[in-house]
């Protein structure tokens, strides 16, 4: 048998997708119904891979980007972010098939790593 591996699995979506625009076009009592589906259904995926999370992670904020040119805000497409142990890379990602992040919500993938050691440590 292999040894489980940690792998990080981020969230991702675009604010200006046809996916969100079709979500923000809904009316609030729609947007409540729809976010209470998925929230339960978040639940559920979360409940049936419990003993495969190391972190659940959680929604990400706004983005700062530090580099040579100092600190400024940045828009990208990370939407939030779990940890999970698995056999392999491909069984990871089969958690995250048909995941409510994408199915019932507006995002648009969920993109899976393995978390590597940091060399010579």
């Amino acid at each position: 048998m292999t040894p489980s591996h940690s792998y990080l699995a981020v969230f991702t979506g675009s604010k200006t997708s046809p996916r969100s625009a079709a979500w923000n076009a809904l009316t609030e009592p729609q947007r409540r119904a729809k976010e209470q589906e998925g929230i339960a259904a978040w639940q559920a995926w979360s409940e049936q891979h419990r003993a495969a999370i190391v972190a659940m992670g959680g929604p990400l904020g706004k983005t700062k980007r530090v580099d040579r040119q100092g600190t400024r805000d940045i828009t990208n497409q990370l939407a939030a972010f779990t940890v999970v142990r698995a056999q392999s890379l491909d069984a990871a990602a089969r958690m995250f098939e048909q995941h409510p992040h994408f199915t019932l919500f507006p995002g648009d993938a969920v993109e899976v790593m393995p978390i590597l050691p940091i060399p010579g440590a």
